[in-house]
């Protein structure tokens, strides 16, 4: 495996479980800014997460779900390592948790946050910030979590997030369409601009409810209250702010507007170039006091706010925009974002965060990263960025979109923790850990950017492991090709079988990855399957059946198909530009 040092470039994708990552690879106070968005089984019954288990597994008594933490003997493991050699307050509250929820899904997972929060409050900087994404169902033990790491003073804010749109046919409860935010800095002094929305139309129409050449404006005080016995309290134009128990009080920002370069050196004098301007609004009456025009600001809008709630609906309700209301963090329903994986979250949303508390160079890590959404967003707005995920699938499907989304912009970046030769990647083929078999599946299939059959998850898989999907003419309709990934021994069986899959799957090519070479009977059932000569290129040939070896791929070999047009195998991200020096919007 391939391991990191303080030279290393900054961008960084990790394989493994997070916790050894970070106590490995990740220096102290090094990160800037944190989000994460740890796997939790949400969707099942609440009750289900709270029964007790005895022994290692009763998975029956459980909804089945991949990313769900079972109390075991890592999970007591994991509990006694913190209680013991963690920080008193974390040990202190994990043991009266124990006490309270007992052996179950939801204190293994609870323990397993309480390793790894420790571990993130160590890797971040004084001046940094953690936002930690969770659902209902587990937010406000998380939050007696944080508040144990991070410190009670350290709280911010809980923000809500609308994730979807409204649910029908709930019989015991209210639409669950929030999830909840934590945010907590490290010390009191943090880094934080949060960033500002449009105002309302109607705001705009209540409260600037006149117009001019300059647009919008409202009436507003040019006195404070209390008497001055200086020129701030002298008469001007016949208007005396004493009789009323007042004195002139010009905002700075209206003075900087007229006086720039700040030369006018009276109260008096600035009055006069306000009302050369056109900015005083003159009383009626001999025994009034002068306003001024306050014009609304098109740079001004509302800051951020801690409900995070897209609006279906309302555009045409903002003032001077056509979004509707956080349209910025709308949910993901939208198709050329939408990348297939279960978790994934809306861009706005990793936006919006990255530029609330970070800027520009600073270093934003994912200890959960997924589909990488967060390092996607980093990279966009010129932050540097960690990655850590512990499936193979999530690094493949990181690397696909950073490319696709970037292209010649994308930063240099390292992915480590990956097999990088023959030795490696027996090693985690014959891993049990972390799912060694399929996690070597996922990586072999990944060599030659195929996408897994099963979706990842465990089951028959009907003799296929993985697919490509290709253009090469122009129907529209994609071509297929299929995989099969074999760490053990081979046969020329295996090839005969791959054959009939390719039959039944209606797929033009075959390829078949092992990490054993394959003996000459396969080499020679594979011939044997014949040329595929796309009709729209016919200069091009290619082996129905091709046998690649893990040797090969490692050495740059990849399969061999028609080039016409763009693979198809994974949803493309839309393409974007890297920020040239973007900040908030508004702002």
């Amino acid at each position: 495996m391939t391991t990191a040092t303080a030279s290393e470039t900054p961008n960084r994708l990790y394989f493994g479980d997070n916790l050894d990552i970070l106590r490995q690879y990740v220096a102290d106070e090094s990160v800037d800014l944190i989000y994460l968005d740890p796997p939790f089984n949400s969707n099942a019954t609440y009750n289900v997460l709270f029964r007790e288990r005895s022994g290692e597994e009763s998975a029956a008594q459980i909804t089945a779900f991949e990313d769900t933490w079972h109390w075991g003997w890592e999970s007591a493991t994991a509990f006694q390592d913190v209680v013991t050699r963690g920080p008193q307050k974390v040990g202190s509250l994990l043991a009266a948790l124990r006490q309270f929820l007992g052996q179950n899904d939801m204190m293994a997972y609870l323990t397993m946050m309480a390793q790894r929060m420790v571990e993130l409050h160590r890797v971040l900087k004084p001046t940094g910030s953690i936002y930690l994404h969770c659902d209902p169902t587990a937010s406000h033990y998380l939050k007696l979590l944080l508040d144990a790491v991070f410190g009670l003073e350290n709280f911010r804010s809980e923000i809500i997030w609308r994730r979807s749109n409204a649910h029908n046919k709930l019989s015991k409860q209210f639409g669950p369409i929030h999830d909840v935010i934590l945010f907590y800095s490290k010390t009191p002094e943090f880094l934080f601009h949060p960033g500002r929305r449009p105002y309302s139309a109607a705001y705009v129409q209540r409260s600037f409810p006149r117009s001019d050449e300059r647009g919008p404006y409202q009436s507003n005080v040019l006195t404070g209250p209390g008497v001055r016995t200086g020129e701030s309290g002298n008469a001007w134009q016949g208007y005396d702010p004493t009789q009323h128990g007042r004195h002139w009080a010009i905002p700075s920002k209206v003075r900087q507007d007229v006086d720039p370069e700040n030369t006018l050196e009276t109260v008096h004098l600035v009055l006069d170039a306000m009302d050369e301007a056109g900015l005083i609004l003159h009383p009626n009456s001999s025994d009034g006091v002068p306003r001024y025009k306050q014009y609304l600001d098109s740079s001004e809008g509302v800051l951020y706010q801690d409900i995070w709630a897209f609006q279906p609906g309302s555009q045409g309700l903002l003032w001077n925009s056509t979004e509707a209301v956080d349209e910025d963090v709308k949910w993901l329903d939208n198709e050329a974002e939408r990348l297939g994986y279960p978790t994934q979250k809306p861009l706005g949303l990793l936006e919006r965060i990255i530029t609330s508390s970070s800027a520009e160079g600073d270093v934003v890590l994912d200890p959960f990263c997924g589909c990488g959404t967060a390092v996607v967003a980093a990279e966009g707005l010129g932050r540097k960025w960690i990655g850590i995920d512990i499936t193979h699938l999530a690094i493949s499907l990181m690397k696909n979109r950073l490319q696709t989304t970037f292209g010649a912009q994308l930063s240099e970046y390292k992915v480590l923790g990956v097999p990088q030769d023959i030795e490696s990647a027996r090693a985690l083929a014959a891993e049990s850990k972390h799912d060694g078999r399929y996690q070597f599946e996922w990586w072999a299939l990944g060599l030659v950017d195929a996408r897994p059959a099963n979706n990842r998850r465990r089951g028959a898989d009907a003799g296929v492991d993985g697919y490509i999907n290709f253009f090469d003419d122009n129907s529209g309709r994609p071509k297929r090709i299929i995989a099969q990934v074999k760490s053990g021994h081979v046969n020329r069986g295996m090839i005969a079988t791959l054959k009939g899959d390719m039959e039944r799957e209606k797929a033009e090519l075959g390829v078949f990855i092992t990490l054993q070479p394959p003996t000459e009977p396969m080499r020679q059932e594979a011939l044997s399957a014949g040329i595929y000569t796309p009709e729209h290129f016919p200069d091009q040939q290619h082996p129905r059946v091709q046998i690649l070896t893990i040797d090969e791929l490692l050495a740059g070999h990849t399969v061999s198909y028609p080039s016409g047009g763009a693979p198809a195998t994974f949803r493309q991200a839309p393409r974007r530009r890297r920020s040239q020096g973007r900040q908030n919007p508004l702002v």
